[in-house]
């Protein structure tokens, strides 16, 4: 049987025996598809790929930042797509073991395998850490949201996701001033989905900030933004 517990270099291993069993060829093509022929998939469902490594990741053990590091760096390096989301899911689960000092190391993550699927979802391990960390955590957010890497600014952008009441608006509104010359598509969608996130807190505040920087944002970004408006405005 199994061991649920395992860490470091054993750790992938286990994860690829719980997998390669659940893979399906038949699926890989569309989910290949869909990512545009970027990835390879083993062609496993999200909901099926989590509850068979649900164990794993939760009895992950003992919880130290370098061997969760290296855990997670071998899992993204891995061929198949379904272990980058594994590598995101392990980190999410145990980010109380990660520091501010960790965030340049998820930064240079996100650029390696660059897609929004696997650039989303260290956006919510960062999250925890900014959040946690304050101030010395927004202040590595104001670096990267001068990073030439588009990817690295969309992390900045969004990576206040989910905070409601604490997050900071003026950090928020500033950012998207700073992003909104750009003409790349994920970070004019990044701008907007950051607004529209604190609209389900404060849409009047966003609505508000769209009124001022109408002119200056993107098309694309003003509606993204007022989706969780109340209609009419």
């Amino acid at each position: 049987m199994l061991r649920t517990t395992a860490t470091g270099s054993a750790f992938p291993r286990a994860v690829e025996s719980v997998l390669l069993p659940l893979a399906d060829a038949a699926k890989a093509p569309a989910m290949r598809a869909y990512m545009r022929g970027r990835f390879e998939y083993l062609g496993i469902p999200t909901p099926e790929r989590r509850a068979a490594v649900k164990l794993l990741i939760r009895s992950f053990a003992p919880i130290d930042a370098a061997l969760l590091r290296s855990a997670a760096l071998a899992l993204w390096r891995m061929r198949e797509r379904e272990y980058q989301y594994v590598a995101a899911d392990l980190l999410s689960r145990h980010a109380a073991a990660l520091g501010v000092d960790d965030l340049l190391w998820l930064l240079e993550l996100a650029q390696e395998k660059s897609w929004w699927d696997s650039v989303d979802a260290l956006v919510k391990v960062v999250g925890k850490i900014v959040r946690a960390a304050g101030a010395k955590g927004q202040r590595q957010m104001d670096r990267a949201l001068r990073d030439e890497n588009f990817w690295v600014r969309r992390i900045a952008m969004i990576h206040q996701l989910g905070w409601r009441g604490d997050t900071d608006t003026v950090r928020l509104f500033r950012y998207a001033d700073v992003l909104a010359p750009e003409k790349e598509f994920f970070i004019r969608k990044a701008i907007g989905w950051a607004l529209r996130d604190y609209a389900w807190h404060d849409w009047r505040t966003v609505n508000k900030y769209l009124k001022a920087a109408r002119n200056r944002l993107s098309p694309l970004s003003c509606r993204e933004a007022m989706k969780n408006f109340p209609r009419p405005v």
